[in-house]
């Protein structure tokens, strides 16, 4: 998460069923909170239910098993650099799917005199102020990130799209252009044929459901989307129901979809 950063969605469609945002801070407060107060949302009702007495802290889950024979799992996790497996009857899997960040890469990025950046490295709209920034992609954090950086005195932002662009009345600042061709040297070219020299590239081109520690059998694979086809109800994995994956969904209010 960066600075600055708001939510997006409103607080009424965020809320947790059995811990409301009025009972936490005692008070009414605005739909579209800053991202500290959602954070001290979360760690109230995490103090509340008690849960942090059932995790066990500072475990590396390495390998995720299952045995038909037994219809067993087998989770070997490491501590301290010390691996050690227990038995489970049923696994769920909430590691979610917003760290591992899709990176594309196009010809020239190895030599760009700037900076590239994927949006999970965004921290501060002050690094790019006074600069010329490329943002590819069109989606939320595309809008927010380019926002931020306009706001905090960036030169310019040329926003690079795949398939559709975002179709906003923008400052003048704000360039819209087809999508990235190539790079060379700190000038980024685009399908149209047009060029901009630029300071940095920052890739909001979304994310991957990356599970590694899951054998092969278990393991997720869908692109981002509302619905992963894999999982029933959007939960159970469709060929092993005790295997449960939870806030696969992409575009949505997740705090109350996310919760198990």
């Amino acid at each position: 998460m960066y600075r600055y950063l708001w939510s997006n969605g409103p607080k009424e469609a965020l809320e947790f069923a059995d811990y409301g945002f009025e009972e936490h801070f005692g008070k009414p407060i605005p739909s579209y909170p800053p991202r500290e107060v959602l954070f001290d949302y979360i760690k109230g009702r995490i103090d509340k239910s008690g849960v942090r007495d059932w995790i066990k802290f500072n475990h590396t889950v390495r390998r995720v098993t299952f045995e038909n024979a037994n219809s067993l799992f087998t989770v070997v996790t490491s501590h301290e650099g010390v691996e050690s497996a227990e038995v489970f009857d049923y696994v769920v899997v909430c590691s979610g799917h917003f760290s591992t960040p899709n990176v594309p890469y196009w010809p020239g990025f190895d030599k760009f005199e700037g900076r590239i950046l994927h949006a999970h490295d965004f921290r501060d709209a002050l690094e790019f102020k006074d600069k010329d920034v490329l943002i590819v992609g069109t989606s939320y954090s595309a809008e927010d990130i380019g926002s931020q950086c306009y706001k905090y005195g960036v030169r310019s932002v040329t926003n690079s799209w795949r398939t559709a662009p975002m179709g906003w009345h923008f400052p003048d600042n704000f360039l819209t252009v087809p999508l990235l061709t190539h790079v060379h040297g700190d000038r980024a070219f685009f399908k149209d044929g047009e060029s901009k020299r630029v300071d940095a590239i920052i890739l909001c081109t979304g994310y991957n459901h990356h599970f590694p520690f899951m054998e092969e059998q278990l393991d997720l694979k869908t692109a981002n989307r509302l619905w992963p086809d894999m999982l029933h109800k959007g939960i159970f994995l469709g060929n092993n129901p005790k295997c449960m994956y939870i806030g696969m969904q992409d575009q949505w209010f997740t705090f109350n979809m996310f919760d198990a």
